[in-house]
């Protein structure tokens, strides 16, 4: 009886780390503040937000805010400094501050911080707006938008000569109409300056804290976060359409340190870190289809490849950039398997570089992807399909090594004695034989053709 094949463990392993990778990522983390002992002074929580607005952010502010809630905290603090981010990651942490059931005070500090782009944006949004001294705010014109306008000519045209505005400029005109009246509605919203607010979209104007307080765009400017609480307390918000009182006099403030989650998504969806690891799990695959049964490398390469879909999901990506990838790398293993002298893999090399400079979506220096790791993902990708070319060109000028016509010219032995059909005996074989001369059985002969299963011989040495 045949010995069963070992079971390959390769695949239901892959399936088990990719369904833990899943379930860890939709479980929810654990309590970001430890519990007080219960005590008469009101407790609120504090988070520092620094840094690009993010994916990471916006998942840390909204489950902040939900697990503050959940821990009747009186208050949730802010403290930002952020140099802008991406729209979406910015609109979907607003929206979680304006249902927030709870007061969200944003404070832009320490000295020296500011809130430019997005964090003007999310100043506006918060119950309250404070700004520590030294701080600056404004800058809020969007740049995520398409391409550049053609250059205007330099002399005046007249009214009849006047022409549409290219595609670019049209786009940019939406963009930019959008962006003023979402800060204007947020500016209502909690009735502050709605003119600056426009200013700083239109015009990408900035601000310190002493003329943000004078032209009405923030509530306080506080020297540090006892100062911040001092000044709060008695004011009254509208949260959720209720007027909302601060008592925040004696008030214990929470620092809330990001957890695993928080650290885990501000890794992987650096654009690079992404890329990266979509890239190693595209070559661990293809390892592993070119050599089925290794097993590690489609472990390794489904896992890279299922981390890197969930981060680029969560960023700003170009799907012709994704496609220009893909295709890419598909004239490239054509290259390999296929070999047309280098012309797939030109051009798979080209489509491969285009697509990752346009696979991220986003003007944001923060959010692309750096040329220097392009440029070594190429040429990873470009020598693995010139080695795989050179080997298979040299396998092809190389001269057989296996098949029946190696057979031609080697020495047979007579297993009966025969003239015309009979059997010899080569490499442990028996085969079928023909010889128009008499050969006896034990003679050497040679074999000088080949007919379908059928050897013609004929007798004594080469």
């Amino acid at each position: 009886m045949a010995k069963p094949a070992p079971y390959n463990w390769s695949r239901p392993l892959l399936s088990l780390l990719a369904l833990l990778l899943l379930t860890l990522l939709l479980l929810p983390p654990a309590a970001l503040a430890q519990q007080t002992s219960p005590s008469d002074s009101p407790v609120g929580w504090r988070l520092k937000l620094a840094g690009g607005i993010g994916p990471a952010s916006s998942d840390l502010v909204e489950r902040t805010i939900s697990d503050a809630a959940d821990a009747d905290a009186q208050l949730l603090v802010i403290e930002l400094d952020t140099p802008g981010g991406l729209d979406k990651s910015m609109r979907s942490l607003i929206k979680q501050i304006i249902a927030s059931p709870i007061p969200v005070i944003s404070y832009v500090s320490p000295q020296g911080a500011r809130a430019a782009s997005a964090g003007t944006y999310i100043l506006y949004a918060s119950h309250i707006a404070a700004m520590a001294p030294a701080t600056n705010l404004g800058a809020a014109t969007p740049v995520q938008i398409g391409g550049p306008s053609a250059p205007r000519s330099p002399y005046p045209r007249s009214q009849d000569d006047q022409q549409p505005d290219d595609n670019a400029t049209a786009l940019r005109r939406k963009v930019v109409n959008d962006a003023v009246a979402y800060i204007r509605g947020l500016a209502e919203l909690r009735g502050r300056n709605a003119d600056w607010a426009e200013a700083a979209v239109r015009e990408a104007a900035s601000i310190d804290a002493a003329e943000a307080l004078k032209l009405e765009v923030i509530d306080l400017v506080a020297v540090d976060i006892d100062d911040l609480l001092r000044q709060l307390d008695g004011r009254v918000v509208q949260v959720q359409n209720r007027d909302y009182p601060l008592r925040t006099q004696g008030m214990q403030l929470q620092l809330i340190e990001p957890d695993w989650r928080h650290q885990f998504l501000l890794v992987i969806t650096n654009p690079n870190v992404a890329y990266i690891l979509m890239m190693l799990g595209v070559y661990g695959l293809l390892l592993e289809f070119y050599h089925p049964g290794i097993g590690l490398p489609g472990i390794v390469g489904g896992i890279c490849l299922l981390l890197a879909l969930y981060a680029l999901q969560l960023l700003p990506i170009s799907y012709t950039g994704l496609a220009l990838i893909a295709l890419g790398i598909g004239l490239m293993v054509v290259e390999a398997l296929s070999p047309s002298f280098g012309l797939f893999g030109l051009g798979g090399a080209i489509a491969f570089v285009i697509g990752s400079v346009l696979l991220m979506d986003t003007q944001l220096p923060a959010y692309q992807i750096a040329l220097p790791v392009i440029a070594a993902f190429t040429l990873m990708t470009l020598v693995l399909a010139i080695l795989a070319l050179a080997l298979a060109l040299k396998a092809r000028r190389s001269a057989v090594v296996s098949g029946v016509s190696t057979m031609l010219g080697q020495q047979a032995t007579a297993l009966v004695s025969f003239e015309g059909d009979g059997k010899v005996s080569i490499q442990g074989e028996t085969w079928n034989a023909h010889s128009v001369e008499a050969i006896k059985r034990g003679d050497s002969v040679t074999i000088t053709a080949i007919d379908g299963l059928i050897l013609e011989v004929k007798k004594g040495d080469r």
